[in-house]
């Protein structure tokens, strides 16, 4: 092996160097039992994004409008809290939150692929709050958060 063959691996990463091997991981959300493309399979990175930032700014128009006076300095600290509140009442309710609705999104539970039931929702909203378990996925796109509540954001 070359070290330009070396160095080539070691920047794609492991994934790549067990696909090389032959190792077939499929698709993502093909463990979970959830389809390659359209309704029901793994939501998309970006839609998730997307979807946090609409959320989150509808979040803060909120906190500014009625809950910090108007002041900036104060807006980011309820705009958690309504980001919290929104995210427990929407995902508990209708499955989604209105940045999910909007980009196509919904998050369901792995077990049945409906809504979650609201003490699932509970501990998904707690620890998206604490934000490192949202960071932290596995190779299906689902964050620690989604893992320990059971659940699994799927294209509507």
């Amino acid at each position: 092996m070359d070290n330009r063959e070396a160095i080539g691996s070691w920047l794609s990463g492991p994934r790549a160097a067990a696909e090389e091997m032959g190792a077939d991981f499929g698709y993502r959300g093909k463990r979970l039992g959830l389809p390659a493309e359209g309704p029901g399979a793994i939501a998309p990175v970006g839609r998730r994004v997307g979807a946090l930032f609409i959320d989150w700014a509808l979040s803060a128009l909120i906190a500014f409008g009625l809950l910090a006076g108007r002041r900036l300095e104060a807006t980011n600290n309820w705009a958690l809290v309504v980001f919290l509140v929104m995210s427990l009442l929407t995902v508990g309710t209708v499955g989604a939150t209105p940045g999910k609705r909007l980009l196509g999104l919904r998050v369901v539970a792995l077990d049945g692929l409906e809504r979650l039931p609201v003490w699932r929702t509970a501990v998904r909203t707690v620890l998206l709050g604490l934000a490192v378990p949202a960071l932290v996925w596995d190779r299906d796109n689902r964050g620690l958060h989604d893992r320990l509540s059971g659940s699994v954001q799927v294209r509507a």
